[in-house]
């Protein structure tokens, strides 16, 4: 496995290069399970390891008349072993070196997305300390609720990201199988211990059964896991979309010295990253849906799967290690403007204050349907008028009755509404 302090880059994860280096991975360890159990002497495996190469180009070459990938890259290698290359691929099949092979590239793929999710975690849990008391509007349906802190919503999302690290680490553990079975997997030209011991050397489970490939359910897996990743970056990059819209103005994504917004209009500051993560989200939920598709296959197995996953796999995990450090750098440097937060609370003339009035009322011995119509008929007016709630109620016979003045002032008390904030981030190890 990679390490996780020295990653490599995703692209260099889905080289060419990195795929055939895997390969011969695969056939070395197979080679190195043969010798112990004594099929391939001692100064042949020496041999093989030491003259074991490839050239890409040569690759290629033979692929071009062979048309099969494999064999080009098994006759590339055995022209710069000799004779001793006979006992490289013995008793295996395609499938045994391709299919571990990229439960290899697909684990150290899931790594460094891994790395990218620890450190996001780490800005949400800086933001959400940060802004715990930064008090703004909720919204449900879009329109004003009542009042709560922007460092609640870093906190949910902070919680999601967190399950999606225990999501992409059982992702992990699921795709970190091996096979060499040879072919549909009943082991005739190969012996089981060969499978053992090389699943072994390269850190991976051996499947317990398999036909003539790694079974797609588990494929299926890690790119429905990268899909939800994806789509918790939506929610959050749609999240500050809708709070910088122009009536909101609440937060911002960084805008960058010397970055235009617009071709024709100077002053738009347009939320542009956080709109491209929303519609690159869309392409790895629809290659999660190529990837179920690519459980059924026939019989013991085809190859329908296989072009498939060449382009979605690594599309999606590099996708998903784009997403992540984009909106890493987003939220780490989120504008925010809390003046506008008290202002647009203002904007509601007092409505979301409406339950509070209702609890008060029930309160006096009032049932929940004559409460909810002093406050509803006194809200009405109030949107109507332009007037704030709390002149209305103070002005209302009906209310008055059980309401006396310094209660009604209770009511509209914004710091009612977040007095267990302080409780919520307790229990999330934040306070």
């Amino acid at each position: 496995m990679i390490d996780r302090y020295s990653l490599p880059k995703m692209r260099e994860i889905w080289s060419e290069e990195h795929k055939f280096k895997t390969w011969l991975m695969v056939e070395l360890a197979a080679c190195e399970a043969w010798n112990k159990l004594g099929k391939i002497p001692g100064p042949a495996l020496k041999k093989i390891k030491s003259k074991a190469n490839f050239s890409i180009k040569r690759i290629n070459e033979i692929e071009k008349k062979v048309d099969h990938d494999v064999i080009a890259f098994l006759t590339a290698v055995a022209e710069n072993i000799g004779p001793e290359s006979r006992y490289i691929h013995m008793g295996m099949t395609s499938s045994d070196v391709v299919d571990t092979s990229l439960s290899l590239v697909m684990r150290d793929a899931a790594d460094i997305i891994l790395k990218d999710v620890d450190e996001f975690i780490k800005v949400l849990k800086k933001m959400a300390r940060k802004y715990r008391d930064t008090v703004m509007m909720g919204r449900s349906h879009g329109v004003h609720a009542e009042p709560m802190t922007l460092g609640l919503k870093f906190a949910l999302w902070l919680k999601e990201m967190e399950r999606n690290k225990e999501r992409m680490e059982a992702a992990i553990k699921t795709i970190s199988v091996g096979q060499i079975s040879g072919a549909v997997g009943t082991y005739s030209n190969i012996d089981p211990k060969i499978e053992e011991f090389a699943c072994k050397k390269l850190g991976l489970e051996p499947v317990s059964v398999s036909n003539q490939v790694i079974q797609r359910d588990r494929h299926a897996e890690y790119m429905s896991t990268l899909a939800v990743v994806a789509a918790t970056l939506e929610k959050i990059a749609l999240e500050v979309r809708g709070l910088q819209k122009t009536e909101i103005g609440e937060v911002e994504e960084p805008f960058k010295k010397g970055q235009k917004g617009s071709s024709a209009m100077p002053h738009k500051k347009n939320p542009i990253t956080c709109e491209r993560i929303c519609g690159l989200s869309r392409i790895v939920r629809a290659n999660a849906q190529v990837a179920f598709e690519n459980v059924a296959l026939w019989h013991e197995r085809d190859i329908s799967h296989s072009s498939t996953e060449r382009v979605c796999v690594p599309d999606s995990t590099t996708l998903v290690d784009y997403m992540l450090q984009k909106m890493i750098w987003i939220i780490d440097n989120l504008v925010v403007y809390q003046e506008k937060m008290k202002q647009n609370i203002e904007k509601s003339q007092g409505l979301t204050f409406s339950q509070r009035l209702l609890l008060a009322l029930t309160d006096k011995g009032l049932t929940r349907e004559e409460a909810y119509q002093i406050v509803q008929t006194a809200a009405m007016k109030a949107r109507a008028s332009g007037k704030h709630l709390k002149e209305m109620v103070l002005n209302d016979k009906l209310a008055r009755k059980h309401l006396s003045e310094k209660e009604i002032e209770q009511a509209f008390d914004i710091n009612y509404y977040l007095r267990n904030v302080e409780t919520i981030f307790k229990r999330l190890g934040l306070a």
